[in-house]
């Protein structure tokens, strides 16, 4: 009897350990991450008020709203990728009204196979635009208007290779990319306006090469820098007119909710104005971040598809 107790309380100790290891191991695997999400939403104000100032100035208000997300799924060879990116601005002058200072609709997705380590074959799709209308002379409504919401607006849709080592470098080459051109404000429908043929046309379909590469940086601690750039050729027309753009972020934070930004957009599409475009702004403000946890490339005992 003694030794039939003694087996059977061996056996459900065993019977435990092994159950314990066993949830052990479930929590760890249920803890893998397979999609991130990584947010920022900000609301930066700036306001200037002047009573018998003898330098002169303009009582003014301004404000910008901000979103931009990386959604990503990571599991096993599949990496997909997905950026919203939504800016819009403005600022109230005495004596000038309401002017425009940033207006940005951004999307874009891309899917990645892996097929060594660190580059992918990938499809993706992109879209480019504004909300509202621009107009010249400082974006004053009693002027010339000159763009609109989907006019321009751009479709990039197209195959190509992607290297991506980690969350902070992504660069993608497609020797293989249509983009659509789309103006869909009648007032703007004459030739030649961002490449248009002939009075009328909504749309324009380019063909060719496009390039995009992502790097961030840490300067130091709570400073970081973004990068980011592209190029555009078609090898329908004039291949040779490059379409080229950088864009730089540099973000300072304070501390969880207030942040500084410094962004720099430089342009140039021969299709739009002959000439190089600038943008720069610069603003403090409200910001917060929302991390739904570390990603799966970020966990080292979650990497285990590398070793195989």
């Amino acid at each position: 009897m003694k030794k039939l107790l003694l087996i059977l309380s061996f056996t459900l100790g065993i019977f435990i350990n092994a159950q314990v290891l066993l949830d052990t191991a479930s929590i760890k695997v249920d803890t893998i991450k397979h999609w991130s999400v990584l947010g920022k939403q900000s609301l930066i104000i700036n306001q200037a008020a002047f009573s018998n100032w003898v330098g002169g100035g303009g009582n003014n208000v301004g404000w910008l709203v901000g979103a931009d997300y990386n959604i990503t799924y990571e599991k096993d060879k599949d990496l997909w990728e997905n950026i919203i990116l939504l800016n819009y601005g403005q600022n109230d002058t005495k004596g000038l009204g309401v002017r425009k200072t940033q207006d940005v609709i951004n999307f874009s997705t891309n899917y990645g196979r892996k097929v060594s380590k660190s580059w992918y074959l990938s499809v993706g799709a992109g879209v480019l635009s504004q909300f509202t209308a621009g107009y010249e002379d400082g974006n004053n409504p009693a002027a010339k208007k000159i763009s609109n919401f989907m006019a321009p607006g751009y479709l990039n849709v197209g195959m190509g290779i992607t290297y991506r080592p980690n969350d902070n470098v992504n660069v993608t080459l497609r020797p293989s990319n249509a983009r659509w051109v789309f103006v869909l404000d009648k007032d703007l429908q004459t030739a030649g306006t961002y490449g248009l043929k002939a009075d009328g046309d909504d749309s324009l379909l380019q063909y060719g090469f496009l390039g995009t590469a992502y790097y961030k940086v840490k300067l130091m601690e709570n400073v970081n820098v973004t990068n980011t750039a592209s190029i555009f050729s078609n090898y329908l027309d004039h291949p040779e007119r490059l379409v080229l753009a950088y864009g730089l972020i540099l973000n300072l934070k304070v501390n969880k909710f207030i942040s500084s930004n410094i962004t720099v957009d430089l342009m140039y599409d021969h299709n739009q104005i002959k000439k190089t475009q600038l943008k720069q702004t610069l603003g403090v403000g409200f910001a917060y971040t929302l991390d739904n946890g570390v990603k799966r490339s970020d966990r080292k005992d979650s990497q285990w598809w590398i070793k195989k």
